[in-house]
């Protein structure tokens, strides 16, 4: 019953960031159960199939490759598919292949001893051996140069490996997951892959939607990010309007939930009122609404005579509240822009404030 009364006080929570909304605050309502897997969120059918994928392969040592496009969360499934093994009290160990200089990837993967180039002055093990019992994931696997690409197949082949400069076969123990945001069979064809590698790798693949093809997790995982939120500035939040949810709803989100997120963190920080409005958004989701440019012009250019009191307080803010660029940036004369803060005690307020 002390269990069930905690769930009750989360999700109260939940639901006042939806409010007036019954559908969303069903959704928020259930954000916090379908939190399953290292804090993935998703209801979508795709993602089901995810979760199901995750218990399904996490008890089997087989190789996992995931593909999907940045931002999908594919560092998130590796630790759950380790979080859910039984090599879960052993270390997750992940590594960017494509942020490690070429000259440097061996050393990082496989160490190496001591003296074995200038700067090495004591031994040191790789990432390969810091997993050891554990699991190596190894996002962006498609920037390995093609020389560590075979040494890496000798590895999966024959679970040893040797420092740099070192002579002494190193035998681990460990899982082997792999993420791309490319089309490694493409890689492959292309050339810039061997094939031979990818077989070793590709055993069991995942591939992890973008959010554009699961809109509906979209207030889920708003409701989680706000959730979030408030546990770290231990404060309430802003709320969403529906105006807000509806663009987020429309928008494609190229960089995913990642993306998501940072709009969400964005709009709690620019909000001034207990609500989230479409100008609270990010410019990139306020060209979408119409309560902004698109991201290429410098203003939030509208049709002369058409001011709208969302797109003035966007350009007065903008420019720091000089009348005469703001003007420029809306396509208006100054005149025209005059005309409208008379007319609208708001937007002539909002002017004062910035003075």
């Amino acid at each position: 019953m002390l269990q069930k009364s905690r769930t009750q006080k989360i999700f109260k929570g939940v639901i006042a960031s939806f409010r007036d909304m019954t559908e969303y605050t069903e959704l928020a309502a259930r954000a916090e159960e379908l939190t399953s897997f290292s804090g993935i969120i998703g209801k979508d059918n795709s993602m089901r199939q995810i979760f199901q994928q995750i218990q399904d392969v996490s008890q089997y040592d087989y190789p996992v490759h995931i593909s999907g496009d940045t931002g999908t969360g594919k560092e998130r499934v590796a630790a759950a598919l380790h979080s859910e093994s039984k090599r879960a009290r052993a270390p997750f160990v992940p590594v960017n292949c494509g942020a490690i200089p070429d000259g440097l990837v061996e050393s990082e993967l496989f160490g190496h001893v001591k003296g074995a180039f200038s700067g090495a002055v004591k031994e040191r093990k790789g990432r390969f051996e810091l997993a050891h019992n554990g699991t190596l994931f190894l996002d962006e696997v498609a920037e390995l140069p093609k020389s560590m690409q075979v040494k890496l197949l000798r590895f999966l082949q024959e679970g040893v490996l040797e420092r740099v400069g070192g002579e002494k076969s190193i035998k681990v123990d460990v899982r082997i997951i792999s993420a791309t945001n490319k089309n490694l069979a493409r890689e492959v064809e292309t050339g810039n892959f061997r094939k031979d590698l990818f077989y070793r790798l590709n055993v069991i693949p995942m591939h992890l939607p973008p959010l554009r093809e699961r809109r509906n997790d979209i207030p889920l995982l708003i409701a989680h990010f706000l959730k979030r939120a408030e546990g770290e500035i231990h404060a309430p939040v802003p709320s969403f309007s529906k105006d807000a949810i509806r663009v987020m709803m429309d928008y494609d989100w190229p960089g995913n939930v990642r993306e998501l997120q940072n709009a969400v963190q964005f709009a709690i920080v620019r909000c001034k009122s207990n609500e989230i409005m479409p100008m609270d958004l990010p410019m990139e989701l306020r060209a979408v609404s119409g309560n902004g440019p698109p991201p290429h012009l410098p203003g939030p250019r509208v049709t002369p005579g058409k001011l709208d009191l969302d797109s003035v307080k966007i350009a007065l803010e903008r420019t720091g509240g000089n009348k005469a660029k703001a003007a420029r940036d809306l396509g208006v004369g100054r005149a025209t822009l005059y005309r409208f803060l008379e007319k609208d005690p708001r937007a002539a307020d909002f002017a004062d404030s910035l003075k």
